[in-house]
Order: C-alpha cells, then structure tokens, then sequence
C-alpha cells in the first residue's frame, strides 16, 4: 500500500514539473508578442506623463496637466 501511494506521489510530482516546463516554454515567446507599436493616444499619455513628472506634479496640479495635455 505504502508502495503505490509513493508511486502516485511521484507520479504526481513528474506530472507538475513537466506541467511548468511547458508553462515555461510558452511564456518565452510571449516578449515577442509585446513589441506592438504604440497607439497615438499612448504615445501622448506617455509624453503627458513626462512633461508632467519633469515639473515634479502631483495630486490636483498634474490632473489639471494631464488633462489640458492630453486634450491638445
């Protein structure tokens, strides 16, 4: 008895590592994936932030900057 259940855990244990190896092999051809270009709209919120963190902005002062930058 002692036998087949240390076979089923070792069983079990295989079954898992080979699970994570494929998890693995998947999520390495996934950066290739996100090399996607910007958006317009992204590529202003991203310019929006830096002016915005270049003039130290914070709370209320950089909501009113972000929102006249963005709608320039």
């Amino acid at each position: 008895m002692k036998q087949i259940i240390s076979t089923i855990v070792i069983g079990a244990i295989l079954a898992c590592g080979n699970a994570y190896a494929a998890k693995d092999a998947d999520t390495a051809s996934a950066p290739a994936a996100k090399t996607k270009t910007r958006t317009k709209q992204q590529t202003k919120m991203a310019d929006c932030n830096k002016g915005a963190k270049e003039k130290a902005l914070k709370g209320d002062e950089r909501k009113k900057f972000m929102s006249s930058c963005l709608r320039a």
